[in-house]
């Protein structure tokens, strides 16, 4: 990833085109363009740019002007790229070779939604394993065959290359990003102010079958703060399923239907975050990080800590530790 120089801060250049969707601009912009000066760490320089002066947005919701232009993408650190309500009605030549030229120097390319089609007509997706709405799937593989698609799941982080599946993905993978370059405290800070998430893994489907239950009907939300309180605990699924009151298998399936995701990997991803939490804030050895975390020992979690993060834990804290 090309990096900033010690002169200037981490530059973002959100691309867009017309018809580009305004949620999905406006998550861009929040995330990486409103200045947080209570976080204590070098934010984001975000420029918003666009191939001609005037842009008509969405269904003509409004118009808008850039102030940056497409010479700005060249010296972007991290890159994202336009979307479009219909991924056939593709952008010009000159959005398309920005983004070649930005993939060349290193800049980190990101897309949402349909901006993955956008990427890929630049050629800059190819043996590369991204995802994008389940609706384009079946199109995006025929016509970028040479992509690895992954059509259900919420993003995709492919080192140079992250790809988001849709608009509410794509918050999932801005907090992944921040989550990545100024560690765990700081994503949940940014989540909190949000009033989102902290962290739904980028494997999860995108479809959840029954997000919202009945009203006579109790949720998991219990279960779930439960367990991330008693991380440090030997827990097991037949453990929480005894908790929620239902039999193993009728846990898991709701617990499927609830969150997208299983509870064994549910809880793979709340241990590797409370670790990285006290990796950052305090100053546990690794041994104890591992057991109050629900590692057990040091080894196994600089096994999966590593294969989760690409760090090891010490390496981790000294990139992200507060203070």
């Amino acid at each position: 990833m090309a990096q900033g120089s010690s002169q200037r801060r981490h530059r973002v250049a959100l691309v867009v085109g017309p018809g580009s969707n305004p949620l999905e601009m406006a998550i861009g912009m929040e995330l990486f363009g409103i200045a947080r000066p209570d976080l204590d760490v070098d934010w984001y320089d975000l420029v918003v740019c666009s191939a001609g002066e005037n842009l008509e947005v969405r269904e003509g919701l409004f118009t808008m002007r850039c102030p940056g232009t497409l010479d700005d993408v060249a010296t972007a650190d991290t890159v994202i790229a336009p979307n479009r309500p219909d991924p056939e009605q593709g952008f010009g030549d000159q959005t398309l070779h920005a983004l070649r030229a930005a993939a060349a120097n290193g800049a980190r390319m990101v897309s949402f939604c349909t901006g993955a089609f956008t990427l890929a007509e630049a050629g800059v997706l190819d043996g590369h394993t991204v995802t994008t709405h389940w609706r384009w799937a079946d199109r995006f593989r025929r016509r970028f065959p040479a992509v690895d698609l992954r059509p259900n799941v919420l993003f995709v982080d492919d080192g140079q290359v992250l790809t988001a599946a849709g608009s509410a993905a794509a918050m999932d993978l801005c907090l992944h990003i921040i989550r990545s370059d100024h560690g765990a405290a700081v994503a949940s800070a940014v989540s909190r102010r949000l009033v989102f998430p902290a962290h739904r893994e980028g494997g999860q489907q995108q479809f959840i079958e029954r997000p919202v239950p009945r009203p006579d009907e109790a949720t998991l939300a219990g279960v779930l703060d439960w367990a991330s309180t008693h991380l440090g605990c030997p827990l097991t699924v037949a453990q929480l399923a005894g908790r929620a009151a239902m039999s193993p298998s009728t846990f898991h399936r709701r617990f499927l239907a609830e969150t997208g995701t299983t509870p064994l990997r549910w809880l793979h991803h709340e241990r590797i975050d409370h670790a990285r939490s006290l990796l950052e804030t305090t100053g546990l050895d690794v041994a104890e990080v591992a057991r109050a975390a629900g590692f057990g020992t040091a080894a196994n979690l600089r096994q999966h800590f590593r294969r989760h993060t690409g760090l090891t834990p010490t390496a981790y804290r000294a990139a992200h530790a507060v203070g």
